[in-house]
């Protein structure tokens, strides 16, 4: 089976190398060096609609799109991702021989305030962020494929390289316990395992829904969870700021219920794994 894994950074690479040796992979990228042994680098451009058809005569069973904006900012977001989808659908509709299933990563974000509610694929979407919106948008695209495909909304994602919370501790920023301020987490292998899972049921001619909310299995407030941090840090927290983000918890019983056993079902086992690597 041959699988592109398209924009192919860190989640792509880590994909890649959780599937079988009877998978082919490619990695797509403006710059493919460095990629891992098992992907073969392609160089193109996701926005580049002529490109990608090029590149997609050729020939695919899945394509996953994994895209990181170079910067967190609405021309970033709109130059990556909407740009990613718009070109991608335009291309795929062109060509004739289309992918049998397209895996598109998005992010919770586009469900906004949600006031601690739960949500999941059901629930409405209402982002209230640049990001939240822009990344809606490109999901209406890929709703429009004349293929199969599946939206993955990842929460937020932790791992080797994303350590932004560890060093919010080891400055001792904290969070109150009220209002209460929800974090739902994912770490990066996880991301990859959930990814891979996708592709797997695929191949073996198992459902694949249209639609999957992937987050660990335990949705906690940012004061227990930092507090909990703190204490294995062995750290004192001075700062108690609200940051009245976007709060929800999100519920992953459809990925659960698909069959994928997280590597690291809490941020717990994630961030211990995190800390010892350090």
């Amino acid at each position: 089976m041959k699988v592109l894994l398209a924009g192919c950074g860190d989640i792509g690479q880590r994909t890649g190398a959780r599937l079988t040796p009877g998978y082919q992979c490619f990695g797509l990228r403006r710059h493919p060096q460095n990629l891992p042994d098992a992907i073969s680098p392609i160089v193109g451009n996701m926005a580049d609609t002529q490109g990608l058809e090029e590149i997609l005569s050729s020939g695919f069973d899945v394509v996953v799109v994994t895209l990181t904006p170079d910067q967190f900012t609405e021309q970033a977001y709109r130059q990556s991702y909407l740009a990613g989808a718009t070109a991608l659908a335009t291309a795929i509709g062109d060509i004739e021989l289309k992918p049998k299933l397209v895996i598109w990563v998005s992010s919770t974000s586009v469900y906004g305030n949600n006031q601690g509610d739960w949500v999941d694929e059901a629930s409405p979407t209402n982002p209230t962020s640049f990001s939240g919106k822009l990344l809606l948008e490109a999901e209406q695209h890929i709703q429009s494929l004349p293929c199969a495909h599946s939206i993955v909304r990842f929460s937020g994602i932790y791992g080797p390289g994303r350590t932004r919370m560890l060093s919010q501790i080891k400055a001792g920023v904290g969070r109150p316990a009220k209002p209460e301020q929800w974090s739902n987490r994912i770490h990066s292998e996880d991301c990859a395992g959930v990814l891979a899972h996708l592709i797997e049921r695929f191949a073996e001619k198992r459902s694949v829904e249209p639609l999957y909310l992937a987050t660990d299995c335990a949705p906690v407030t940012q004061h227990k969870m930092r507090n909990w941090l703190a204490a294995q840090m062995q750290v004192e927290l001075t700062d108690e700021t609200v940051e009245q983000k976007s709060i929800r918890r999100c519920s992953n019983q459809r990925l659960l219920d698909s069959g994928y056993e997280f590597i690291f079902p809490s941020y717990k086992e994630g961030y211990l794994a995190l800390m010892a690597d350090q």
